[in-house]
């Protein structure tokens, strides 16, 4: 994100050696450069956007603070769209991520599990990392992509269904926990 920030395309090797880890290391997480500086640029939005409201969104309350989160993303939704688009393109070849972790979105499941921390205590670990798997399809560039292409929704409007759904998921969630007597 620095060399980005300071300007130019750094290459492969510049990145490693700022890093501080071998070339191959880098490509095990990124296959292109391409990839890679999307992924930084995206990173240093994310350290002005999103960081700051899953640090403290909504208290104690995980319905709430999965909404902000939702909404916090979304609302930078138009001046990154092009790069997820262009992301999520370059990420849908093959058939099983990298080795070492996610072809992409390792971000936002740390955000939805900050955003969820909350619930932890009320959960199964079966529960919350379903939670979780649940909202990562809710949230993020995907479902913004499906509801202005498939159901020409403008942001607006994709903000608030999405923000509908979110509640709708880790209310249910909590509902069936607690019909059950909490974590067991």
């Amino acid at each position: 994100m620095r060399l980005v920030a300071a300007g130019g395309t750094p290459s492969m090797a510049d990145v490693a050696q700022e890093a501080q880890v071998s070339r191959r290391t880098i490509y095990m997480y990124f296959p292109t450069l391409e990839q890679l500086l999307i992924d930084a640029t995206l990173g240093s939005l994310s350290l002005n956007t999103v960081d700051p409201v899953v640090a403290e969104p909504g208290g104690n309350d995980p319905v709430k603070r999965a909404e902000q989160l939702s909404r916090a993303i979304n609302d930078h939704s138009a001046e990154t769209m092009h790069l997820g688009r262009a992301l999520i393109r370059l990420t849908v070849e093959g058939d099983e991520p990298p080795a070492g972790g996610p072809r992409r979105g390792y971000r936002r499941v740390q955000w939805i599990e900050q955003a969820l921390a909350p619930a932890r205590e009320k959960l199964t670990r079966q529960e919350f990392d379903r939670l979780v798997s649940a909202l990562c399809v809710l949230i993020g560039w995907e479902p913004l992509i499906v509801l202005k292409d498939v159901r020409c929704l403008e942001r607006k409007q994709a903000d608030d269904v999405l923000a509908f759904a979110v509640r709708a998921v880790v209310e249910k969630a909590l509902t069936e926990a607690q019909s059950r007597g909490g974590r067991k």
